[in-house]
């Protein structure tokens, strides 16, 4: 409606302002390079094309507050810290175990399981040796620079040259392995140590480039030398860290344990696999512990194992939340926002320049904002002014007096911007929400379907696997359902489940966590309001009904009141006390209706009664205190609370009403040595970067924090008033003012003196 006046106001003055005649040439103009885009694109040279998309490249490589680089300087660690310790593992199940296998026993063959190993060329041990040790230290050092004990620029690039060394090692010996001492096929195969070290040679090259990338965003000046890791982040690290300690503990003990009792086929290799599937609650049934010590030993690892999981799949699941919410959830709300404010417009002209252009390009979760309905300064409620521009950035200043009507359209203006911030709020939540659910059923898509492409290659020459039969065992073995009629039985088979399990299995568990948020919840949603209307009528179900007909509203309040006035009205009880109790329920039914009887009308009437007399009846230090009372107790729900227009309107008149300025001219006081920052107490565009909605914490904790540091303000104030003997302006900070509204113009017209809250 506003922007309807708007547009008419501005065409009613039209002919007499040249200066919009002129303004139009330049859209105008602008209107024809976009009506023909591709007559330009086509006479543009290619080269030169190609030249300008290398230099946006470079340059979003070399700009260092470009925030593409947030996953080199958190998520790279972070999957490096996770990686060592498997690249440790499988290294170390590469060193204690032969690489060939005799598969030819006695005039027949076996399986994988059951041949017999024999040694390795010396050379292919030792180096062996020498890569673990490399590996090792490697983890070492990059352990000493999250922990700060060594520094960024030395820790890093040892854990890089170390872990270079490692895979290259690992990567010659398997070379020359096949080269010059190659298993005599088909009577022999290479072990599942020969497939691990493959494995590690592969984790060790992976996470030496990728700390490499790392290395080269801190060069370019993106990001300090030392790692930020929230405290999930850091959790997640040492529960890797004794979870890998956990699986290589209990295989060196199951092989022990079952070899000792005859069974060969108890390699450290099948024993770790053995844990991983024991672990993992699959249970395949194709490997168990036979003995007595090994099935009671199984009591306490498999508990503990799984427990570790568990908090290593939420440790994961809440870093990989941190992550998206510091940077994609917060991206996804500045886009937002910009484009919220290039919905705005100053006259009508640059509103109809603007539909325009909407109309030739969609936006994604266009948000609708009235336009003033005079091209003028914007003021907020709390007595702040927001010029209308295209920019990001705001200025603030101080507006003109207006009269009743602007004040309540200002209001309205400043509300259209306070919901269409809330609406970016709810569909940044919601987009949060089903990304995440999209990003965890992309990643089960893929080691699904790739899963069941190793699979079915390693496993069709064993038991003649089937591509639909390998999707069908990668699906029992990501629900770990894990029935024991397919399950790997070749080395490399095995060598894989173990470590795409690890992958695979905390994915699906996120994946479930994502359900939850989204289809579950919709679901549960629906099943709900169902269950309201039919099964389970619940009280108050039809309210909102209601609210839409105001006729239906007003028709029950009739019934009401003369229901009310058929059964008569209850009467005090003369007996009861009186004087100063009523008194106290006076105030506080009057302190209780004045902090939530808030609307616009009444907002604007206060912003005029402001200008001239106290902005409350009541004492303003009682006023912060049943605030902050107020917001303490929305600290403790469950869900952060999120306030409503009003509300923030009245928290903010009493943060501006304890300013240090207007303080120390109601008191008489001056600090000059204080260091009280009152530019930023109440200055903000609901929609711009300084705004509460968008400050990181809840609006609870933000609110809380600012009223605590007026009250202090206040309190301090009239300590130094009370010093200087100033007793008239603290009994004017706390005397509750009984005149009426109307009582106040008539005094405020005739007054002399003035008042001391006038601006």
């Amino acid at each position: 409606m506003t922007a309807m006046l708007a547009e008419k106001d501005a065409e009613v003055e039209k002919p007499q302002t040249p200066a919009s005649c002129d303004a139009t040439a330049p859209q105008q103009q602008q209107a024809l390079h976009v009506q023909e885009p591709f007559q330009e694109a086509t006479h543009r040279p290619r080269d030169e094309a190609q030249r300008q998309n290398r230099w946006k490249i470079w340059h979003k490589w070399t700009d260092g507050s470009d925030s593409s680089w947030w996953f080199a300087s958190t998520g790279i660690p972070l999957l490096a810290a996770c990686l060592g310790p498997l690249a440790n593992v499988s290294s170390i199940a590469a060193l204690v175990t032969s690489w060939r296998q005799n598969n030819y026993l006695d005039g027949g063959f076996v399986s994988d399981l059951f041949g017999v190993p024999y040694a390795d060329p010396r050379w292919c041990y030792w180096l062996n040796v020498v890569s673990l040790i490399c590996g090792f230290l490697g983890n070492v050092f990059l352990l000493c620079n999250f922990t700060q004990k060594i520094r960024y620029v030395i820790a890093l690039p040892t854990t890089i040259i170390f872990w270079y060394i490692s895979s290259g090692l690992l990567t010659a010996i398997t070379a020359c392995m096949e080269v010059y001492a190659p298993p005599n096929r088909p009577y022999e195969i290479y072990t599942q140590g020969y497939w691990y070290a493959v494995a590690a040679a592969v984790f060790y090259f992976v996470c030496s480039v990728l700390l490499m990338v790392n290395m080269l965003g801190y060069h370019l000046g993106h990001y300090p030398d030392h790692f930020a890791l929230s405290d999930s982040q850091r959790t997640l690290i040492l529960q890797t860290m004794f979870f890998f300690i956990w699986i290589a503990g209990g295989a060196a003990i199951y092989s022990r344990i079952q070899t000792d009792a005859g069974e060969d086929q108890w390699t450290f290799p099948n024993s770790l696999y053995f844990c991983y599937v024991t672990i993992l609650t699959v249970g395949f049934g194709d490997l168990v512990a036979t003995t007595d010590l090994g099935r009671g030993l199984l009591f306490p690892y498999s508990v503990g194992g799984i427990i570790t999981l568990g908090l290593i799949v939420s440790s994961l699941y809440r870093a990989a939340r941190e992550l998206g919410e510091d940077h994609i959830v917060r991206k996804d709300i500045r886009r937002r926002r910009e484009q919220a404010l290039e919905l705005t417009a100053t006259n009508s002209e640059d509103y109809r320049h603007r539909q325009r252009q909407l109309v030739r390009r969609s936006t994604f979760g266009r948000l609708k904002i009235s336009a003033p309905s005079q091209p003028r300064p914007y003021r907020t409620a709390m007595g702040n002014n927001v010029q209308h521009t295209s920019s990001f950035s705001r200025s603030f200043g101080v507006p003109p007096r207006v009269d009743r009507k602007s004040r309540i359209l200002l209001l309205k203006e400043e509300k259209d911007r306070f919901d269409a911030m809330r609406r970016i709020q709810a569909d940044s939540e919601r987009f949060k929400r089903w990304m995440n659910l999209i990003w965890s059923v992309t990643t089960f898509l893929i080691l699904w379907c790739i899963g069941a492409v190793v699979f079915w290659q390693t496993e069709r020459g064993i038991q003649g696997m089937t591509y639909f039969q390998a999707l069908y065992f990668c699906y029992i073995s990501l629900l770990t359902i894990g029935y024991g009629d397919l399950s790997p039985k070749s080395n490399p088979g095995r060598c894989f489940f173990v470590i795409w399990s690890l992958i695979s299995v905390p994915t699906m568990t996120i994946l479930v966590s994502d359900l939850g948020d989204t289809v579950v919840a919709k679901f549960k949603k629906w099943s709900n309001i169902v269950a309201d209307f039919t099964i389970l009528p619940k009280r108050g179900i039809w309210q909102p009904l209601v609210d839409k007909h105001p006729w239906l509203q007003q028709r029950i309040q009739d019934r009401k009141a003369k229901r009310r006035i058929r059964e008569g009205f209850a009467t005090a009880d003369p007996n009861a006390g009186s004087g100063a109790d009523d008194d106290n329920n006076v105030e506080a039914a009057a302190d209780t209706l004045q902090a939530t009887a808030l609307n616009i009308t009444s907002l604007a009437a206060e912003a005029e009664t402001d200008l001239t007399q106290a902005p409350t009846q009541a004492s303003l230090s009682r006023r912060i205190a049943l605030s902050i009372k107020k917001v303490s107790s929305d600290l403790r729900l469950d869900k952060p609370k999120r306030y409503s227009y009003e509300e923030w309107v009245e928290f903010t008149r009493l943060i501006r009403y304890t300013t240090p300025r207007r303080l120390n001219r109601v008191l008489g006081t001056m600090l000059t040595n204080e260091t009280e920052n009152e530019e930023g107490l109440v200055n903000w565009d609901w929609l711009g970067e300084h705004s509460p909605m968008v400050a990181g914490v809840s609006e609870s904790e933000w609110l809380l924090e600012r009223l605590v540091e007026s009250l202090i303000r206040l309190e301090k104030r009239r300590e130094i008033a009370c010093d200087h003997g100033d007793i008239v302006g603290i009994r004017d900070m706390e005397v509750r003012l009984q005149l009426s509204t109307l009582d106040a113009h008539g005094h405020d017209a005739g007054s002399t003196n003035p008042s001391p809250y006038k601006n």
